[in-house]
């Protein structure tokens, strides 16, 4: 099941030409994210105050398909592919009107305050199958 977060292109997101600078893709997404989570019932805050753990990005694969411009509403889907005992992957489209404009594979680990790898409460597992 796809979590749906929209927004609209403001004029800071974009170059020159009135494109989205390639970078915001990646805030989009991770806006995204966020939002997934927290729509899952994960306190990010508790989390980290009662477990020590914390979320990180570790790998980004990320395809530019098309443009998207200033005043677009866009939409951003995330996905579930894999969730393991520390790891989490997603896959993350953002799209204009059904079309397809970027898209991410995002795998995410759970580290612990230390920065060393942290296995993910099994409650936490179960939310984001």
């Amino acid at each position: 099941m796809a979590h749906h977060f929209q927004l609209r292109v403001y004029y800071e997101d974009t170059d020159l030409a009135g494109i989205v600078y390639y970078a915001n893709y990646l805030r989009f997404i991770e806006r995204a994210r966020s939002e997934w989570i927290r729509t899952l019932g994960i306190d990010q805050k508790a989390l980290k105050a009662d477990e020590g753990i914390v979320f990180a990005v570790r790998r980004i694969e990320a395809d530019y398909l098309s443009p998207a411009h200033f005043d677009d509403e866009l939409d951003v889907l995330t996905t579930t592919e894999a969730v393991t005992g520390a790891r989490i992957t997603l896959k993350q489209e953002v799209q204009r009107a059904g079309e397809t404009l970027f898209v991410a594979q995002v795998t995410i680990v759970a580290i612990a305050e230390t920065g060393h790898p942290a296995r993910l409460p099994a409650n936490i597992r179960l939310l984001m199958h």
